[in-house]
């Protein structure tokens, strides 16, 4: 079905259909959303050709240093070292995480690694890997790309379509608009996605589209309503209020990425109110946006994590979110205070924590003069 030509755009927001979903009672996470952690969007929208026990502690007794135990070296070569490790290891959301850490650090470097994943037998990191081609516009990956256009899976194909675009073949881009009309719930996200990182503003009329269709699930209208904030359309303020007063804490984590991504003031001060939040997580992605945004507000709840014991009596998995969560923080954020507390995580017994810690370390290296 081609949906680029005869569709109306959505006059306001408050037009859209709210997403359906019935009271229910509170709880602090559901597992499936937190592939998302690292700000990679699509792994939770990618399940086929993922092994069933994911997501996963990995088990490693390697010996970590304590809260006080100094960490010393070149803190960017550990990050990068982390990076790298984590395209090769045998964990496919490794692999997908650390691709999206080599996309959202611009670290071109590695990008010849990430080129290699654009055959691997995991869609995710297949996937991973031609957004980065994409985002960072790497022409010595074009060659490599075009093949999968033909790819089996239709999430590849939207995505080599999203690289190709990028890469200066603009006529790509009708294939991601068409797909938001799939009848295939994930690649419908997935479009999504691909039209909010597009930066076109014509993408708008397409998402709204979507956003008010009797048939899109939950994961598309939160995906959807991300990806117009992506394109900094205001209307959808309101649509995303309602994820921050959700009684879900991961709502409430992904409404507040998505007000960081729309980035108005109104935005800013929705995401502030939510340094009161009680669950810990929702705290510090709160903290990591305002950091986004310029605003150093958010830390003293990071500082908490370390300062006050905030982890003790958590199960492992909460312990690991409130470590990735801090990590991304400290690296948006970036004060002094916060920074000594980098070298630990990047010696973490977690590989996703470590991963995180890398990715903060090179987001500060990003902004150093020169670099």
């Amino acid at each position: 079905m081609d949906i680029v030509d005869g569709m109306d755009l959505v006059d306001s927001v408050g037009s859209v259909r709210p997403a359906p979903r019935p009271l229910r009672p509170p709880r602090p996470f559901r597992p499936p959303f937190w592939p998302l952690i690292l700000g990679l969007a699509l792994l939770p929208l990618l399940g086929c050709e993922q092994p069933a026990q994911r997501p996963r502690l990995p088990a490693e007794p390697a010996p970590v240093p304590g809260p006080e135990a100094p960490v010393s070296g070149d803190l960017p070569a550990q990050a990068r070292q982390i990076v790298l490790d984590g395209l090769a290891d045998a964990d496919p959301q490794i692999r997908a995480n650390a691709v999206e850490v080599v996309a959202s650090t611009r670290a071109i470097p590695l990008m010849p690694n990430v080129q290699k994943l654009l055959a691997d037998p995991v869609v995710p990191v297949r996937f991973a890997a031609l957004l980065a081609v994409g985002d960072l516009e790497y022409a010595p990956g074009k060659n490599a790309v075009a093949p999968l256009l033909n790819d089996a899976n239709p999430n590849i194909r939207i995505a080599a379509a999203y690289a190709l675009s990028r890469l200066g073949q603009p006529d790509y881009y009708k294939e991601i608009c068409n797909a938001v009309a799939s009848s295939d719930q994930t690649v419908r996200a997935n479009a999504a996605l691909l039209l909010g990182k597009s930066g076109r503003k014509d993408s708008i009329r397409f998402l709204y589209w979507t956003l008010q269709r009797d048939d899109s699930s939950d994961m598309v209208v939160l995906q959807t309503a991300e990806a117009i904030a992506m394109l900094g359309d205001h209307r959808i303020y309101r649509k995303l209020w309602t994820r921050l007063i959700s009684a879900y804490a991961d709502d409430r984590v992904i409404g507040v990425r998505a007000m960081g991504a729309l980035g108005t003031d109104e935005a800013k001060s929705a995401i502030v109110t939510m340094l009161d939040d009680k669950v810990p997580e929702v705290r510090l992605a709160a903290a990591e946006q305002l950091g986004r945004l310029g605003d150093s507000g958010g830390e003293a709840e990071v500082l908490a994590v370390f300062e006050k014991n905030q982890m003790a009596g958590l199960d492992a998995l909460s312990r690991q979110r409130v470590k990735i969560l801090a990590a991304l923080a400290i690296g948006e954020i970036g004060t002094a205070p916060l920074m000594k507390y980098l070298p630990q995580l990047l010696h973490d017994s977690s590989k996703i924590v470590r991963l995180a810690a890398a990715k903060a370390v090179l987001r500060r290296n990003m902004q150093k003069p020169g670099s």
